[in-house]
């Protein structure tokens, strides 16, 4: 994954940002966020990890380390009991936050959509 840079970048733990946001968040990573943490210097010099998000305005490395990602995903209902995002939640994110998201990564519901190879045999 690339840095945007014309994008503001922003730093933030998990439990602060905005509810939409978190929503987002959870769309772009359904099976949970521990796979998905990179590690970094902060401007302290202290390494610390981070799941990487980009929204349409800003891009934002959420605060988390492994433990904290697995204590998220596990106090969350929309999360079932392996740590994966409901589909039915799924389904009303995606209705809310369409707009937001890419839509070839959504598009899973007709993977063939529509074949017309079939009529050429």
């Amino acid at each position: 994954m690339s840095t945007p840079s014309s994008k503001p970048r922003v730093i933030k733990d998990f439990e602060k940002l905005e509810k939409a946001i978190q929503e987002q968040i959870k769309l772009e990573y359904p099976d949970g966020f521990e796979d998905n943490l990179i590690r970094f210097t902060n401007k302290e010099g202290k390494l610390v990890s981070a799941l990487p998000f980009e929204a349409e305005d800003k891009y934002y490395l959420v605060r988390m380390t492994i433990a904290e990602a697995q204590q998220i995903i596990e106090d969350d209902d929309d999360y079932d009991d392996d740590g994966t995002l409901k589909s039915s939640i799924r389904e009303e994110y995606e209705e809310k936050h369409g707009d937001d998201l890419d839509d070839d990564e959504d598009d899973d519901s007709d993977p063939y959509g529509d074949d017309d190879d079939e009529d050429d045999d």
